[in-house]
Parts: structure tokens; C-alpha cells; sequence
């Protein structure tokens, strides 16, 4: 699971330090959030239907697949010759990443218990760390002696080991029975919010927001997102059952995973290029600041198990989502007299937090149901951060492109640094609304301790 995690992982944290390269090369740099956003768009929008597949079929060959849609999206990328084709293609690795991360999750729920989930998920979530270290340093000496093509080509070779230790080592009994996939909703869902994504990105940038497709692309979108719900209520076996929206728990964990899914993409995308453009600082300084958060994040993720089992799953993420809400608040300060270090401390103290609210909420919410329905339950979870991001992303990258007037971040560096600390404030109080949302989630007692057992849900 951790090699597994690793492919996601090194993916997320490699490409950010290379996006003014990538820049320099294709063109485009208004188009650039489509590179985090497609592919967020594409994992999010898989990920409902791979859970309900993982329910039905198993964990293990969903999960080959993904790697393989991994794996050619890759390859894909690597060889792209043009921004879109690009853009286009990291739609192709979006949709491998879908299976990857959610399934991965949801065997580790499986196989352990309430109370060693946490240490589990630490693991799990060290590879973030491992690969904060790891993935900006390939992605900067990449970037600065060879070229950006291999940040997509040095995920052959983990794609490859990550299968072969699956099919070796991870071995499960399905019971197999006919199921019906709800391709329709999933269409719907798919088409929705890429237009929704598309008037986000696009607004200002190719056309007037006030303009005739601005306003169609975010009214389509809006009619086939309420046609979703109804196919939803209708449908046999939904790819998104709204029933994971509906109990308290579920969801108030949903919305915190929404906020995380903001503020990682908020950093992920303007730290580096913040950085790059205000001080001048090469790829790999600038990738190496950025891992400061996913240094933080296992730390405290990996301890997060103590705090819950003493206090719950509510108190620890308010602990979490609050130290977010510092660290937050420190880096737009840090953003108006930027220095490495400065920065650098704000994403770890983020990261810190985030560890704390990301992992006791998921856990909160798989603890929740049986094994017949973890893998759902873990989708809509993860669901709810990709779309955090994907949105989130769409919106950042509207909100900056308005105020740099066309401008690349090379053309007016200060101009760009005023546009990225507002993104910062957006991203801040994006934290504080996490905040809420970890209030709202129910207290829980954690009577059960076998591995599938479901934990008792207990109102205020």
C-alpha cells in the first residue's frame, strides 16, 4: 500500500516545482490550472464509481487498473508535445489515480482495527512525507539538468513494482455477484462539473464572465449536477449514494475533507511559483520549501490515534483544523514579506494540522459502516477532497489570472506576489470554514476493535 501510495504521492508534490519550466517550454501559462485541475477533476469523478466497484468486484483488481491507467497516462505525458495534449493526458493519469488512492485506504481499513488504523495511516501517509523530500528534488535537478519529461517517465518503474507487490502479497475472497454500475449518473456527474470547472478557469481569461458561454457553461453545469441527484434517488446502485451525505458523521466529514482538498491545492499550486518569481529561487529550493507540508503532515498523522482514542475523533480534528487556521494565517503574513524560511514554517505548521483533521475524520467515517460498504463510504470522503481541489484550484486560478490582467508572473513579479497573497486569504479562510465543519461532526464512542467493525455514532 505505501509503494502504492508512493505513485500518487511523488506525482502530487513532483510537478508543481516544474510548472514555470513546463511554462517556459509549451506556452500557456494561463492554461497551467488545468494541469492540477483536469487531472483532479478526472480522479474525483472516478473515484464514486471505482469505490462501488471495489464493493463489488474487490479491492485488488480495481486497483491494477488504476495503475495501469496510471501507467499509460504516464508514458503519455511524458512525451507531450503541447500544453493541451499535455493538459489532456494528464486527464488520462487523473483517472488511474481515482482507484489508486481511495482503494488503498479503504484496505487499510479493512485489515486493521479502530485503534491501529491510525498507526496504519500514519505509514500511509509517510510516504507523503517521503515524497515531500523526494518528489521536489527529482522534480527541481529534472527541471534544471535534463528535462520535465522524466517527472512523468520516473513513474514507469514505481508503477511497475507497486503491481508486482500487489498481485505478490495482497490476496482477498469476494463473493462474486451480478451488479448493475450506474453509468449514467456517473456521466452526468462528469459532464457537470467539468463545465462548472471550465466557466471557473475560463471566466475572464477566454471569454467575459458576463458572457453568453460563461453563463451557459455554469447553467448547464448546475442542470446536470440537480439531473445527477435525481438519477441518484432512482438508480439501482448509485455510483454516489446520497446516503453518505445524509448521516451527520459522513458528512460533516465530507465538508472537512472539502476544505482540506482547497488548502492543499491552494499551496500545491502558488507556493512554488510564489516563491520562483519573488525571490528567484531555483526549482528545487522552492519544491523543498513546499515540503515542509507533507513533512508535517505524517508526523502528526501517525499520532493522531492517540489523541482520538482519548478524547475522539471530534476533538482531534478541531485540534487540527485550528492549527491549520494558524498556519494559514502565518503564511499570508509571510506572503507580504516572503522569505524561504518564513513560508517554509507556515507549510509545516499547515501540514501539522491538516495531519490532525485530515486522518481522524476518514477514519471517523470508515468506522462508521461495514466492510460492505467502507469502500463507498471511503470514495465520498475522498471524493469530497478531490473536488475540494479541482474546484478549488479552478477558483484560485480565476481569482489570480483576474488580477494579473494577462500578465505571466516573469512580466510583473510584484504584481503576481499581490495576486498570490489574496489566493493565501481565500486559502485561510477556507480554514476556518474547515473549522466549522469539524465542529459539526458528532462525538463517537469506539467500543468495536475488530477490523471491520463499525463504531457507534453518538449525537451531542
Amino acid at each position: 500500500m505505501m509503494v502504492t501510495t508512493g505513485l500518487v504521492a511523488i506525482d502530487a508534490t513532483i510537478l508543481a516545482t516544474a510548472v514555470p519550466t513546463i511554462v517556459a517550454d509549451l506556452g500557456g501559462f494561463a492554461s497551467f490550472p488545468w494541469l492540477f485541475s483536469v487531472y483532479l477533476l478526472t480522479q474525483a469523478v472516478s473515484v464514486p464509481i471505482y469505490s462501488k466497484l471495489a464493493d463489488t468486484v474487490g479491492r485488488k483488481p480495481v486497483i491494477l487498473l488504476g495503475i495501469g491507467l496510471f501507467l499509460l497516462g504516464s508514458i503519455l505525458c511524458g512525451f507531450a508535445w503541447s500544453m493541451p495534449a499535455l493538459i489532456a493526458f494528464r486527464a488520462v493519469q487523473g483517472l488511474g489515480a481515482g482507484a489508486i488512492q481511495p482503494i488503498a485506504i479503504t484496505i487499510a481499513g479493512d485489515i486493521y482495527t479502530v485503534a491501529e488504523r491510525a498507526k496504519a495511516q500514519g505509514y500511509i501517509a509517510s510516504v507523503w512525507g517521503i515524497s515531500a523530500v523526494v518528489g521536489p528534488t527529482l522534480g527541481g535537478l529534472f527541471a534544471e539538468f535534463l528535462t520535465w519529461n522524466w517527472i512523468f517517465f520516473v513513474n514507469i518503474p514505481l508503477c511497475l513494482a507497486a503491481a508486482w507487490l500487489l498481485v505478490r502479497h495482497l490476496h482477498e475472497t469476494v463473493e462474486h455477484t451480478r451488479h448493475r454500475i450506474d453509468w449514467a449518473g456517473g456521466l452526468l456527474l462528469t459532464t457537470g462539473m467539468t463545465l462548472l470547472i471550465l466557466a471557473l478557469l475560463e471566466g475572464g481569461n477566454a471569454w467575459e464572465w458576463l458572457s453568453v458561454p460563461s453563463i451557459a457553461a455554469f447553467v448547464v453545469g448546475t442542470l446536470l449536477l440537480v439531473a445527477f441527484v435525481g438519477v441518484e434517488q432512482r438508480a439501482d446502485e448509485p455510483v454516489l449514494p446520497l446516503w453518505v451525505f445524509s448521516r451527520r458523521l459522513l458528512l460533516a466529514a465530507s465538508l472537512v475533507s472539502v476544505g482540506v482538498g482547497v488548502i492543499l491545492i491552494g499551496l500545491t499550486s502558488y507556493v512554488p511559483t510564489f516563491l520562483e518569481a519573488l525571490l528567484g529561487v531555483s526549482p528545487l529550493v522552492s519544491g523543498l520549501t513546499l515540503a515542509t507540508l507533507t513533512i508535517g503532515w505524517p508526523i502528526s498523522a501517525s499520532q493522531s490515534g492517540r489523541l482520538y482514542l482519548r478524547f475522539g475523533f471530534r476533538t482531534t480534528a478541531l485540534i487540527g483544523s485550528t492549527v491549520v487556521v494558524v498556519g494559514a494565517g502565518g503564511l499570508v503574513v509571510a506572503s507580504t514579506h516572503p522569505s524561504v524560511l518564513a513560508v517554509g514554517l507556515a507549510c509545516f505548521v499547515i501540514g501539522a494540522g491538516l495531519g490532525l483533521v485530515a486522518s481522524p475524520s476518514l477514519i471517523a467515517a470508515q468506522s462508521s459502516v461495514g466492510w460492505s460498504e467502507r469502500g463507498v463510504v471511503t470514495g465520498a470522503n475522498l471524493f469530497s477532497r478531490s473536488m475540494g481541489s479541482a474546484v478549488g484550484v479552478a477558483a484560485l486560478g480565476a481569482l489570480v489570472n483576474g488580477l494579473m490582467h494577462g500578465d505571466t508572473p516573469t512580466q510583473d513579479p510584484e504584481q503576481f506576489g499581490d495576486a498570490v497573497t489574496v489566493a493565501f486569504v481565500a486559502v485561510a479562510l477556507v480554514a476556518l470554514a474547515t473549522v466549522a465543519a469539524a465542529a459539526a461532526m458528532p462525538r463517537t464512542t469506539l467500543e468495536h476493535s475488530s477490523p471491520g467493525a463499525p463504531v457507534d455514532d453518538v449525537a451531542d
